[in-house]
């Protein structure tokens, strides 16, 4: 039912996937994640939406082969299916629901960290589209990590377009907030929102320059996500004096309010089964009960 029309190696241990979903593709807005299982026994991973084309009624996931569940997905081909694709989840990014005209009044600066490109691309796409003034930067390892160069061109334009790398195999040398720094204090950049989109440290060192240059920045904390329902409370994230799961309640939150700090320290807990136990007893049985 839900076939694979395209696969594709984007990097090492990185694959673009294009997948027959028409109710998913007829509805889904940039920001949001769906669900998917490989087999029916198989366990259910989220990954955000790096495109989907409502007229031949697909979406595009891209992701990484790091547990048994991701190597199952990867193992699949073209002209497979998918046990299981569920979605659109989360909440759309804000500007969507947003009057066009306000939103076209805004110059944004979306900063995407490795895998977070994927997730970015749509935000730049959609955009664009809509006439909206946009640069991204790209950061990523190296030359040999970097995914979707091309497709942000193509959205955006290699005008607005600066990539980054930490060894400085390709074009720039260093991290984006290097790159944040020179575009605005040197280039003289003035930006209304920022977006950002990757790794939990490199989204809190962003925040912590956007802070400081007075640019309101949006995170998507769908690297904390789990099952993707709120039932087993691996997102559970602190924003401002509320805990908020990010499934449910985002993937997109205002930066400046995240606790950086304890969702990582939560997400490297849950990666062990002790600490997952843990987690279970000290907070009870996440969503549906009292968040406090």
């Amino acid at each position: 039912m839900f076939e694979i029309k395209k696969k594709e190696l984007l990097a090492e241990k990185t694959y673009l996937m294009v997948v027959k979903a028409p109710n998913v593709a007829r509805s889904c807005e940039p920001g949001q994640f769906l669900i998917v299982r490989a087999y029916e026994e198989s366990e259910r991973i989220a990954l955000t939406i790096c495109d989907y084309d409502r007229k031949e009624e697909t979406v595009t996931i891209v992701f990484q082969t790091i547990g048994e569940s991701s190597f199952k997905i990867s193992e699949l081909e073209e002209g497979e299916s998918f046990c299981d694709v569920v979605g659109p989840l989360g909440n759309p990014a804000e500007y969507v629901n947003e009057p066009i005209e306000e939103v076209k009044k805004r110059h944004y600066l979306l900063v995407a960290g490795g895998l977070g490109t994927a997730p970015v691309y749509p935000q730049a796409k959609w955009l664009k589209e809509h006439g909206v003034d946009v640069d991204v930067i790209i950061g990523t390892k190296s030359k040999d990590t970097l995914i979707m160069e091309q497709e942000m061109y193509d959205a955006v334009g290699e005008d607005h377009v600066f990539v980054t790398t930490d060894d400085g195999s390709y074009k720039r040398h260093g991290m984006v907030t290097a790159v944040i720094e020179d575009l605005v204090k040197n280039e003289g950049r003035k930006y209304d929102k920022c977006v950002s989109i990757g790794p939990m440290i490199m989204m809190k060192f962003c925040v912590k320059l956007t802070k400081e240059l007075g640019i309101p920045t949006i995170v998507s904390m769908n690297p904390i996500m789990v099952d993707g329902t709120g039932m087993c409370g691996a997102c559970r994230v602190i924003v401002g004096d509320e805990v908020k799961f990010a499934c449910v309640d985002g993937p997109e939150f205002d930066g400046f309010l995240v606790d950086f700090d304890s969702a990582m320290k939560r997400m490297k807990l849950y990666q062990t089964e002790e600490g997952r136990r843990m987690l279970a007893y000290t907070e009870g049985k996440c969503k549906g009960h009292d968040k406090g």
